[in-house]
């Protein structure tokens, strides 16, 4: 029998590569939602349904119809510097669409896969186990703690995927990421600045989907993170892009997270440890250079 699954956020970026990867197997019966119109370019291998988290009875009846084995709910205002300016959009995404999730997957029984971030850490310690304790430095982050206490106390058979800097390219998105605007600077003879003093796990939205693929298909219980193998910082980021693309690297220059002016704080020093999800999901990511590899693959493709 076919295993449904329904995801949340198809048309962000994570959902798109959720969507690539569950409509090719042959055992999943997938349902993919999202806020407005389908903005995926084809429609085989699943079923679009329009569903606005943030309206309880929307969520209710669009799940309740499906009756989905698993939902994976990707969908969340991200924003870091919006999520400090419009607390109550934030709350509204982060929060409160989770407790309507987990009405309507208490209602159908359904398995939850939540994803969630490194944001809720404060940074001082990383990379981080999935035991750690969480201390959040921003609203996105304190925001993204609650949504996984709702979770947590839930009652509902529950996984929760923690990631990190998801980088990658969607269908008719214009969210850039770091690959893409550190190659396209330098080529253009931009000088840069990145900074030195922050540390990340960069993680492929292709292999974030494939950790969600992984515990949705075991329906794995607790919590997992799936991210990136390595923990580098931007300016390690950078100097890799310009390496893999041979572009001019004296046109990157050092700076640390004083120098830039943002709304919200950020965390200094995260990234995972994959242990729990290797041995227990068979996790294995890919290095930043394959996702940088992967990336570029991708930009042929849309050039030809």
């Amino acid at each position: 029998m076919k295993k449904r699954i329904l995801i949340t956020g198809a048309n962000g970026l994570l959902g798109q590569k959720l969507v690539d990867l569950l409509a090719q197997k042959s055992e999943v019966e997938l349902i993919a939602t999202a806020r407005g119109d389908n903005r995926l370019p084809y429609s085989d291998g699943y079923t679009y349904r329009s569903m606005d988290i943030t309206d309880r009875q929307q969520v209710l009846d669009v799940i309740g119809e499906a009756r989905p084995d698993v939902v994976i709910h990707g969908a969340a205002m991200t924003d870091v510097d919006k999520c400090e300016t419009q607390k109550d959009a934030c709350w509204d995404q982060n929060v409160h669409a989770v407790e309507y999730i987990v009405e309507a997957c208490r209602s159908t029984d359904a398995f939850l896969a939540h994803v969630s971030t490194d944001f809720i850490f404060d940074g001082s310690a990383g990379p981080y186990d999935e035991t750690a304790e969480a201390n959040p430095i921003s609203f996105y982050g304190w925001s993204k703690q609650a949504g996984e206490s709702v979770v947590k106390h839930s009652g509902l058979r529950w996984a929760i995927a923690r990631t990190v800097l998801v980088y990658g390219i969607a269908h008719d998105m214009s969210r850039s990421n770091i690959i893409l605007w550190v190659k396209k600077s330098l080529e253009d003879g931009k000088n840069i600045k990145v900074v030195t003093d922050q540390w990340r796990s960069p993680t492929l939205a292709e292999d974030l989907a494939m950790g969600c693929y992984l515990i949705a298909d075991k329906e794995a219980e607790g919590i997992f993170n799936i991210s990136g193998k390595e923990v580098l910082t931007p300016y390690d980021m950078a100097i890799k892009t310009a390496d893999y693309f041979g572009l001019d690297k004296s046109l990157i220059a050092q700076a640390d997270a004083s120098t830039f002016t943002q709304v919200a704080r950020r965390p200094p020093r995260t990234g995972f440890t994959l242990d729990k999800s290797r041995m227990v999901l068979g996790y294995d990511p890919h290095s930043f250079e394959e996702g940088i590899a992967v990336l570029a693959s991708q930009l042929k493709r849309e050039v030809v």
